[in-house]
């Protein structure tokens, strides 16, 4: 008999549906049912919560069901006409990306509820979803950061404020709170800069414009709670042409259309201790807890940069995280069992 019951909440509202779906599917795959009795718990992308047997097709049909934010009914509240049934839950896994995924809404519904769940919690989530405020704290802990602008559309002032002649072309402009390369555009010239701006607004109202880090870019997945934390193998994005456009290729199954990723990553042994190293303080200067796969720029003279940090990142069967984790000894099977564990005990990872 299965020893827990884990919610599996998959889908959402945001312009990573599609992907969350995917990596529900392969955590489905993963999971140990010996251990856990799963729930699958799939959103629409209008909204609509559905208990499913498996996040395959036709989940869409599911029998409507929502988290109870009740402490005092706590759990899985599932509807049937004017009658429901509660189903008590001893975690949460939300396999969510993106808006409202990954930027402390769902991570504040299961504060709420009193709910044990795997990943950020809700500062660190909504920190790290804002590329601009993640580059002002990992800034102050003294670790390197792109030069960056925001603008706030809703403030003329701060448009006015950039001078878009003096900006250090290429830079790349993109929404400060969105995920997986949606509404980024690199820039060369001033000429292109609003139209790119414009994109970025379809995304979200703060946009971040940044230079363009002549590096390569480096993923660190990073696994645990507080002090002790383990760091996956390293991996290199290697382009052949334009820049990284991560979920959003015509078949991502069969590999990425401009880049390939290299794990363990074709660079130095001091240099992959550094990205590690550099990965695990960024996790803790935000405050991260669980796990999430912190990006890098690693830098020709060996020095690295924040690119950003995904605190729920992909876990498809193509996705750079359990890639990373697999090829440090981790399979998803474990990695979720790990997740899980740090939910309910609030122990670190030791390894």
């Amino acid at each position: 008999m299965a020893e827990l019951k884990i919610g599996i909440v998959f889908g959402g509202c945001s312009e990573e549906h599609p992907v969350s779906v995917k990596s529900a599917r392969e955590v489905a795959g993963s999971l140990d049912l010996a251990r856990f009795e799963p729930y699958y718990i799939g959103i629409t992308e209008s909204g609509a919560w559905r208990l499913c047997d498996d996040p395959g097709p036709g989940w869409e049909d599911g029998r409507p069901a929502v988290l109870s934010p009740d402490r005092t009914a706590p759990g899985l509240l599932v509807l049937d006409g004017d009658r429901y049934e509660t189903i008590r839950l001893d975690a949460v896994v939300p396999v969510l990306h993106g808006r409202l995924g990954e930027d402390g809404a769902i991570q504040g519904l299961l504060e709420l509820a009193g709910i044990p769940y795997a990943g950020c919690d809700v500062q660190s989530s909504a920190l790290c979803m804002d590329k601009t405020l993640a580059y002002l704290v990992v800034r102050e802990a003294g670790i390197a950061v792109p030069a960056f602008w925001t603008v706030d559309t809703d403030d003329k002032s701060d448009v006015e404020k950039i001078d878009a002649a003096a900006l250090p072309y290429p830079v790349f402009v993109k929404p400060a709170r969105s995920g997986s390369s949606f509404g980024v555009t690199k820039v060369t010239r001033e000429a292109d800069l609003e139209d790119a701006m414009d994109t970025a607004r379809r995304y979200d109202a703060k946009v971040l414009i940044e230079e363009a880090v002549d590096a390569s870019e480096i993923g660190c997945a990073v696994l645990g709670n507080g002090a002790e934390l383990f760091a996956g193998e390293v991996d290199r994005v290697a382009l052949s042409h334009g820049f990284f456009r991560i979920h959003q290729e015509d078949a991502p199954e069969t590999g990425s259309e401009n880049a390939q990723f290299i794990v363990p990553a074709d660079i130095p042994a001091e240099s992959r201790a550094l990205v590690q190293e550099t990965a695990k303080a960024i996790y803790r200067a935000l405050g991260c807890r669980g796990l999430a796969r912190v990006d890098l720029f690693l830098k020709a003279d060996g020095t690295v940069v924040l690119n950003e940090v995904n605190t729920m990142p992909g876990l498809t069967s193509y996705s750079r995280y359990p890639r990373m984790m697999a090829a440090s000894g981790l399979p998803l099977a474990e990695v979720i069992d790990r997740m899980v564990a740090l939910a309910m005990e609030g122990t670190a990872v030791a390894r």
